[in-house]
């Protein structure tokens, strides 16, 4: 039996799975300890990959445990990690060492390897439980590697990875100057707050809320320039602290978006349509995940035309906004995202959106106007 080392992410926080793989006497393929769809049927992909590479899936009994046990693993990361477990097991490989590194990767049917979610919160785990290395898909070590003091790997294929465990060919270590990465100068920004003319009142309030992360709602008719100025507030937000940098990107390496410098420097900017649901703006689903609010953290949310947000899209807002976390709770679990975010939104003043205005009649019949407002709570 030989033990290969992998990581579950839930939240955004990881955990260490053990991957243990047994091959006895007899025919069959096992698969143990709460796999979804996507790693059952992980055994094609391996086949394959194994097949195009000059290997094979032995024809025996193979049994196959992901401890601990309980804990569901979803997606298809593990790809990699039970290929190398059963080459090992079945002696097809040395696998000197093996037990020092933490292995993650898709497959694709030739054995390359595609890019995985959560790189970053699971080389953080890797190096407070004393892992040597994190070999995973080239596309992904940027990301992994701005955490210090653990090797990080990126391979293209699963050729390169028999290969280095067959002590054939050393890999080259992925190595990032997170200081460096997070100094870089930002392209000028699309929108900038400069372009701006007149509106000086309105540019005077944004300015204030800019400086002390205040929410804030404009009010005004149709063509106002509302949405433009939404658009234009992150150029004049002050810059992310690295504390907040390296929060903002565990939080999107999570939801699998590749961050090509390795950290986000530049605050992010969210705005949702007003069709959003509940569970999409909060987080949730049957394998929680970040939701809008979370992916705002640390930067602005925008909410345009508010009084079309559904009003239980709305109110589910209102403990992220205090509390600024929200926690996705469920039977067996709870998690908490980060939701520290400045929350920007934008309406019209009636539904035709020329109540009191200087030019134009408002063609809203009585009472409608409040009813309008009264989306609002």
């Amino acid at each position: 039996m030989r033990k290969v080392f992998g990581s579950s992410v839930f939240g955004i926080e990881a955990t260490t799975i053990t991957v243990e793989v047994n091959i006895g006497q007899g025919i069959g393929y096992h698969l143990v300890g709460l796999p979804d769809n996507a790693i059952k049927e992980s055994n094609y992909r391996i086949a394959s990959a194994l097949q195009f590479n000059g290997f094979k899936i032995p024809g025996k009994k193979i049994t196959i445990n992901m401890a601990p046990a309980d804990m569901r693993k979803e997606g298809s990361a593990y790809d990699l990690t039970l290929a190398i477990g059963i080459l090992t097991a079945s002696e097809q490989i040395k696998a000197t060492g093996l037990e020092e590194y933490i292995i993650m990767g898709e497959l694709s049917l030739d054995g390359t390897l595609q890019p995985i979610k959560g790189a970053l919160p699971i080389a953080i785990k890797a190096k407070e439980e004393g892992f040597k290395g994190f070999i995973l898909p080239d596309e992904n070590a940027k990301e992994a590697a701005i955490v210090a003091g653990i090797n990080v790997f990126g391979v293209k294929d699963i050729k390169e990875v028999i290969a280095f465990f067959d002590e054939e060919i050393p890999l080259e270590q992925t190595i990032v100057d997170i200081k460096e990465e997070f100094s870089k100068a930002l392209d000028f920004p699309e929108f900038d707050f400069a372009d701006v003319k007149g509106q000086e009142s309105i540019k005077r309030s944004m300015e204030i809320a800019a400086a002390g992360g205040h929410n804030i709602i404009l009010i005004g008719p149709p063509g106002s320039g509302k949405t433009m100025l939404a658009k234009r507030l992150p150029s004049i937000l002050p810059p992310m602290t690295l504390h907040e940098a390296l929060e903002t990107t565990k939080i999107h390496s999570v939801t699998g978006r590749t961050i090509n410098s390795g950290i986000m420097n530049y605050r992010p900017f969210r705005s949702p349509h007003h069709t959003i649901s509940d569970v999409a703006l909060v987080g949730g689903g049957a394998y929680p995940q970040p939701g809008e609010i979370s992916m705002a953290h640390n930067g602005v949310l925008f909410l345009d035309e508010l009084p079309e947000f559904k009003r239980t899209v709305l109110e589910v807002m209102r403990q992220p906004l205090e509390d600024r976390v929200v926690t996705i709770s469920r039977a067996k679990s709870t998690v908490d995202y980060p939701a520290s975010f400045m929350l920007v939104s934008s309406m019209n003043p009636c539904p035709c959106g020329y109540y009191n205005h200087p030019d134009k009649d408002c063609l809203c019949p009585p009472g409608m106007v409040q009813k309008y407002l009264n989306k609002i709570s």
